[in-house]
């Protein structure tokens, strides 16, 4: 089975990381084409380590204000549909000895779900998922800790479940506040609440239109680690963070991390730039160099290439130790 959707299946896989001092790879999507490059990224890795399996997380936010993936999957804009095709497209693509990635273990996961906008996923969908990112964020303290501790109840037997205590940073909007009780309130928020993982306040920005130009809080990791006992931190904003940040954040307690904005971004700059190279022919009409294929290819090749590195620097060559 490489589709994930069992809790205890995930946890073996997380423990795997931590065994190994490596963080899983959360990539979003919110296209087919995006959904392929993950998988493909992986198979590359597998097939560089000689690895039998090679886990990772592929994501979506469902209605998110700052980026609803499930929304921009189709062209209706429908959530829910966006979110059932992209699951079926993932499975067959992996789950079957005739699968063309069939090598590469998917946990497939909720990013970003907020319990009144998305309770669909949260509910019904969440038979198709592993992991979920319950997302009380913007509400009151004392409300995030009462409706995740009870999404725990309810669902924690089902999946692992990572929640977050305040606001994170987005890019052209606000900034994480830095306050010295963080480790404090986070420990208790976890205690409280029940979940598996906390998406921590580490200094990243989400969203993010650079590379670089934040301050990683790598004491603020570690420390929280210490506090929590294990490595149960999950990171965002990984676009802002250049590749030297990048470097052993399994170290740092960082069991998964987070990644979309740069990968995207990245990508469809090429692919616009074979684009632009091949408008003589698109003026001439011809086919192969007008019709979307080639701009979707040299996306997912694009994209993979970007993935193949963070795995790298995540360390997903000491999974074959």
């Amino acid at each position: 089975m490489t589709y994930i959707t069992q809790r205890t299946a995930a946890a073996e896989y997380t423990q795997h990381f931590r065994d190994r001092r490596v963080a899983m790879a959360i990539f979003c999507t919110a296209s087919h084409w995006n959904t392929e490059a993950i998988l493909l990224a992986a198979q590359r890795i597998g097939e560089k380590y000689h690895l039998h399996e090679i886990p990772v997380a592929v994501a979506m936010t469902g209605t998110y204000p700052h980026m609803p993936q499930m929304k921009r999957a189709t062209y209706s804009g429908d959530a829910r549909v966006g979110f059932l095709s992209m699951m079926t497209h993932l499975r067959l693509l992996t789950d079957g000895d005739d699968a063309p990635y069939r090598n590469v273990v998917v946990l497939p996961h909720l990013d970003h779900h907020d319990p009144v906008r998305d309770r669909w996923t949260l509910t019904e969908g969440v038979d198709h998922v592993a992991t979920v990112m319950f997302d009380a964020q913007t509400y009151p303290l004392e409300d995030n800790i009462a409706m995740t501790r009870e999404y725990v109840q309810t669902y924690g037997k089902q999946v692992l479940v990572e929640g977050i205590i305040e606001e994170l940073s987005i890019a052209g909007q606000h900034g994480a506040v830095q306050k010295d009780d963080y480790i404090e309130k986070a420990t208790a928020y976890m205690a409280a609440t029940g979940v598996d993982f906390i998406v921590a306040d580490l200094g990243t920005e989400q969203q993010s239109d650079h590379v670089g130009g934040v301050t990683y809080l790598k004491q603020r990791a570690r420390e929280l680690t210490s506090s929590l006992g294990d490595a149960r931190l999950v990171l965002h904003g990984t676009s802002s963070l250049s590749p030297e940040q990048m470097q052993n954040l399994a170290d740092d307690g960082v069991i998964r991390v987070n990644m979309w904005t740069r990968i995207v971004r990245e990508a469809g700059q090429v692919a616009a730039r074979r684009l632009f190279e091949r408008r003589e022919a698109v003026e001439r009409g011809d086919f192969e160099a007008t019709e979307s294929h080639q701009y979707l290819t040299d996306s997912v090749e694009t994209a993979a290439d970007i993935m193949v590195d963070v795995m790298e620097l995540l360390g997903y060559a000491r999974l074959g130790l």
